[in-house]
């Protein structure tokens, strides 16, 4: 019957305490579990996982490789070759490239690239087109307009 007198934890969840240093008998007397000698015997023996034995440590020794720019913006990548799979006339901004899945994630803009062919007129909207990527979709009949925030 569960009742609140009759509720205990269930078995192995409550342990005792191991009581160091309570003499001989105990079996954990005298050096209290932390054997003889050396510097896991003495009281603060954390010294961190870079701790080498006085050795130069290996994130010492090694050099400092680049540099991480906080502030970078992140840019997606689209190929004009990607492009081709829309219909004739087509708006091709964010919000259509994400719905085919050719942009996915977090980003802070979208840059068209010249590689491959385009044979249809597209309108395609975006943050940065390289020179090739702009002569290509001129070319094919179509404009390439730079994403404002009215546009995007």
């Amino acid at each position: 019957m569960n009742e609140l007198s009759n509720l205990r934890p269930p078995r192995g969840a409550v342990k005792t305490r191991k009581r160091l240093g309570r003499g001989v008998g105990s079996g954990l007397g005298k050096t209290s579990g932390h054997g003889h000698k050396g510097q896991e015997q003495r009281k603060s023996k954390d010294v961190g996982p870079a701790f080498e034995g006085g050795q130069m440590p290996m994130q010492r020794r090694l050099p400092e490789i680049g540099f991480t720019n906080i502030f970078a913006k992140k840019l997606v990548t689209v190929n004009v070759s990607d492009l081709a799979q829309f219909q004739a006339g087509t708006r091709v901004d964010e919000i259509v490239l994400r719905t085919v899945g050719l942009v996915k994630g977090r980003c802070d803009g979208i840059k068209i690239l010249g590689d491959g062919d385009l044979g249809v007129a597209l309108t395609v909207v975006a943050n940065k087109f390289t020179r090739s990527a702009q002569d290509k979709i001129q070319a094919a009949g179509g404009t390439a307009e730079l994403a404002t925030r009215e546009n995007a």
